[in-house]
């Protein structure tokens, strides 16, 4: 083995710990074969390893069923910058520490596509968070003392993404306003927010009628972000009324199959 390709390895069983082997190196891997045997040992560690961090992230996400992009009906919303929101899947916004809010109507697509950038950064080895806007606000605010509700900011503000899901669907009174001025000033400019909202800026004060902070809230979270709309009806509705009308034609064309028997019956 070349110098090269032995700092290589010893690299490698040093980033994953394996001090016993690393105390016996000279002895253990002394020959072409049994250096075959530890980048084998070492290759299947560092893929498990990879698997279970996968996973853990995956379910610390708690990101639930969701379609995937691909499936996406570009075609559907009025106004749509699929560039702009396949670009978001490349992740830079993360390396910039920077945040995302996706505004629209109901039924849009924006949970949807939340979603696919969240799996996408936990793919890429990024610790996420998803949550609605009511479940943080409410656990935040439920917390009992400044020790319980300190120990509860580190769980949004510590994950590299944080995404937020359906703000504006309900309001809010200001000590929420003020829990979720918090959680945006602490992960300013250090980590990444996405944000999914049926209302836009202007109208934020009605989610939290009569909060100071809201004005100052909004403009700390839309420096250095990245603020894409999305318009047209509801996809879910959509659905739904085609789903309809199809057993509609199953009903009537199973109905015109028994009349057809009973004709053939009487005759």
């Amino acid at each position: 083995m070349t110098a090269s390709a032995d700092k290589d390895l010893r690299q490698a069983a040093h980033e994953l710990g394996l001090w016993g082997l690393l105390a016996e190196w000279d002895t253990l891997v002394a020959t072409d074969e049994a250096e075959k045997i530890v980048r084998r040992w070492i290759a299947a560690e560092q893929e498990e390893r990879s698997r279970r961090g996968f996973e853990r992230r995956l379910k610390d996400a708690r990101l639930g069923r969701f379609r995937l992009l691909a499936e996406f009906d570009w075609m559907w919303p009025k106004r749509c910058d699929r560039g702009a929101i396949e670009e978001l899947l490349r992740l830079v916004f993360l390396e910039q520490a920077a945040n995302v809010v996706l505004a629209g109507p109901n039924g849009v697509g924006k949970t949807m596509i939340a979603k696919n950038v969240a799996h996408q950064a936990v793919r890429k080895g990024h610790s996420v968070c998803f949550v609605t806007a009511s479940e943080l606000l409410n656990d935040l605010a439920a917390q009992d003392g400044s020790t319980a509700l300190r120990r509860r900011f580190g769980h949004y503000v510590n994950p590299r993404l944080l995404v937020i899901d359906e703000l504006g669907y309900l309001a809010y009174d200001n000590r929420h306003a003020d829990l979720l001025f918090e959680i945006v000033s602490r992960r300013y400019e250090k980590n990444s927010i996405l944000i999914t909202t049926n209302k836009p800026f202007a109208e934020w004060k009605d989610i939290f009628p009569n909060a100071g902070s809201v004005v100052t809230l909004v403009d700390r979270l839309v420096h250095r972000s990245e603020i894409l709309e999305i318009q047209g009806e509801s996809y879910r509705l959509k659905e739904a009324q085609e789903q309809a009308a199809q057993r509609a034609a199953e009903r009537s064309r199973a109905a015109k199959g028994r009349s057809a028997e009973d004709k053939r019956r009487v005759g």
